[in-house]
């Protein structure tokens, strides 16, 4: 086996997130800085964070949200075909 293939491992190596947390592994770095951890994650806080660079969240719902009026405002082929109906049973009946 060939010598110095491997990284050196750090039996104590220390992780410091973003939010100020530390705690001690072992890894091939000696020290590692993360911006999210379990103490700060909204998947385990169950807390909501938009972090929004250049309007990106507030685009995309405005987006969704003209979407929705959009789908709302138009009309599916059943309620054209009844609006078509009541139009000629109303001018018919108007013309008898």
């Amino acid at each position: 086996m060939k010598k110095d293939t491997h990284p050196k491992y750090y039996p104590k190596a220390q992780i410091t997130c973003a939010c100020g947390k530390t705690w001690i592994t072992g890894s091939t770095r000696e020290e590692i800085k993360v911006e999210l951890c379990s103490n700060c994650h909204p998947f385990y806080t169950g807390k909501q964070k938009f972090l929004d660079a250049a309007r990106r969240v507030e685009k995309f719902q405005e987006k969704s949200a003209k979407k929705i009026v959009a789908s709302a405002a138009r009309k599916g082929k059943k309620a054209k075909k009844a609006a078509r109906v009541a139009k000629k049973t109303t001018t018919t009946t108007d013309a008898d």
